[in-house]
């Protein structure tokens, strides 16, 4: 890939863009950790996202192919969701994201407070 890829039809872009929101890459890693799971189990897991956040980022997975929605003809009624193989697929890129955040997260923080003028360089 070169740096002409990233024009605003690529590929690379929708790649990026799929997982910006900020839960959607949270609930893709761990369903790639945990397997099938139903939203209650996500939401416990996960900590900190409302079930309607749940809700809206499994049906932004489910309608870019990344997870699959399987309903249980049940009562009650039943469902429980799981990765696609190309949902699957994005664990590994998202691994290396966070052995990079693991490596320069701190450099990250640092220009960010001195960003915002809490931190002083000095020479």
């Amino acid at each position: 890939m070169d740096e002409d890829d990233y024009t605003a039809d690529c590929r690379a872009r929708l790649a990026f863009e799929m997982l910006a929101n900020r839960w959607d890459s949270v609930v893709v890693f761990t369903l790639g950790a945990g397997g099938p799971m139903r939203p209650s189990a996500l939401v416990a897991r996960i900590g900190g996202i409302k079930p309607k956040v749940l809700h809206d980022a499994l049906r932004r997975l489910e309608s870019n192919g990344l997870v699959f929605r399987r309903e249980y003809s049940e009562a009650p009624p039943r469902v429980d969701y799981a990765l696609t193989e190309i949902g699957a697929a994005l664990l590994e890129p998202m691994r290396a994201m966070g052995q990079w955040a693991l490596r320069y997260g701190d450099a990250v923080l640092e220009a960010q407070e001195r960003a915002a003028g809490r931190v002083t360089v000095r020479s």
